[in-house]
């Protein structure tokens, strides 16, 4: 380590350190956000809970994810990216994303009375949402610096590989950490509060490493003469206008658009998955539990293997057509599989989890192609903003249907019913992301000088 500190302008493997420094805090942010995914059934009895959520109120807590991503916070935090460069604003937001799981763990834990508890859980997770959208564009703009001219969706695609570890990871851990017990008893808040502290410890890991990361930029900026900073003369200079150059981008604005109902169709699902499992396929929650992870897993293995392949041969707006159509088939699958049986869960929750390895390898690496580089902080900013309008309302549309739909508890009928009316919104959002990968594609073949389709390395 010493080594590769001392001259990191030579080290072949300085890049890789960097990126395994930039994952951690990621990983963690994927954790605690997933924490209650795979433990939504338990928001069904509200009355069983010292929490006293019940579905609607779990659909507005998950939505404040999003909420100052959507006020312009985004935006604004990537034109600060911009200008005062990843070091500094990017160890500002790290700050902000453990401070808000801060709050939510304490609004969990702490005795409050469901609706306080829910309000100081939501300011919470605005916080921590916003830190963690700034601290994402941070380690994405820090990994095309680090592999510019090299492996680049390779390394995005294992960043995003072992970030969504994070995912597995809560989903797999939740259920065992806040075990399920038999009808009619009671979950306390020292158990339900488990997740979150868990994914707190985490992400106070994961801030350390970061500052670890930030001295080694600093030092390979000392080294090479490059700075953290994209101005570097009069003429990329960031200026406002720059904003309205990149959302009057046609690509651009696919992109995000894609961005936004593709995700949607995949992480908003993941948040009730659960709930939406287990009665469609009449199976337990650990069975349940485990398909659920098979998502996160899935990108695991497939995520760097489809990176390195749009490095390789190109075809970008190919592959998010194909992963596209398959998180689409996906919940076709879902919503209209014979009930009861299981092997079609299974089926579509692999297509889910290879469609959502597909799209984000070929998607995020093409971003740089069509946008300066000057401008990159704001540009991702933007597509995470245009992408958190859809987070923000997708779970509180998920959790009135559901509450809604569920009037009298155990009531099989019911809960398939919401199951399926759930799927709908997620059926259509699939069609909609195919519809905007097609049209990125025929953009493509008509300007072939921005080179989308050409692969990143020979």
């Amino acid at each position: 380590m010493n080594r590769i500190f001392k001259s990191l302008k030579e080290s072949k493997s300085a890049c890789w350190v960097a990126l395994a420094l930039l994952v951690v805090p990621m990983f963690a942010s994927y954790f605690f956000d997933d924490m209650f995914s795979s433990l939504s059934h338990l928001f069904r009895n509200p009355e069983l809970l010292e929490l006293g959520w019940d579905y609607e109120d779990y659909g507005f807590y998950a939505g404040g994810y999003s909420f100052l991503c959507v006020c312009g916070g985004l935006i604004a935090c990537g034109i600060l990216l911009d200008m005062f460069g990843v070091r500094i604003v990017g160890s500002v937001f790290v700050g902000m994303m453990a401070a808000g799981a801060a709050t939510v763990t304490f609004a969990v834990s702490s005795g409050m009375p469901p609706r306080i508890s829910l309000t100081v859980a939501y300011i919470g997770c605005m916080l921590f949402g916003l830190g963690s959208e700034i601290a994402g564009v941070a380690v994405t703009r820090s990994i095309a610096k680090w592999f510019k001219g090299k492996n680049v969706a390779l390394a995005m695609g294992l960043q995003l590989s072992i970030a969504r570890l994070g995912t597995a990871a809560a989903l797999v851990l939740s259920p065992v950490l806040v075990a399920q017990k038999a009808e009619g008893q009671m979950y306390m808040l020292s158990e339900t509060s488990r997740p979150a502290f868990l994914g707190l410890a985490l992400l106070m890991a994961g801030a350390v490493l970061w500052a670890v990361f930030v001295a080694m930029d600093a030092r390979f900026d000392r080294q090479t003469g490059l700075s953290d900073r994209t101005v570097t003369a009069e003429e990329d200079r960031f200026r406002f206008s720059d904003i309205w150059k990149v959302l009057t981008n046609p690509r651009f604005l696919m992109i995000a658009l894609l961005c936004v109902f593709f995700y949607c169709c995949v992480i908003r699902f993941k948040k009730f998955g659960t709930s939406i499992l287990i009665p469609l396929f009449d199976m337990e929650l650990e069975t349940a539990t485990w398909m659920l992870s098979m998502i996160p897993f899935f990108t695991i293995v497939f995520t760097p293997l489809f990176g390195a392949l749009v490095d390789k041969v190109g075809k970008a707006t190919v592959w998010m057509i194909t992963g596209s159509v398959m998180v689409l088939a996906s919940h076709i699958i879902i919503t209209f599989a014979p009930q009861g049986v299981a092997i079609y869960g299974y089926a579509a929750i692999a297509l889910l989890g290879i469609g959502y390895s597909l799209v984000p390898s070929a998607m995020w690496p093409s971003v740089p192609k069509i946008v300066p580089e000057k401008n990159l902080g704001t540009a991702f900013s933007l597509i995470y903003w245009i992408q958190n309008m859809g987070m923000m309302i997708i779970p509180i549309f998920i959790g009135k249907i559901f509450k809604n739909g569920i009037t009298e508890s155990g009531n099989k009928a019911q809960e398939i019913s919401a199951a399926i009316h759930a799927e709908y919104i997620f059926v259509l959002l699939g069609a909609v992301a195919v519809t905007v990968a097609v049209m990125l594609f025929l953009s493509s073949r008509k300007h072939p000088q921005l080179r989308l389709d050409e692969p990143s390395r020979s």
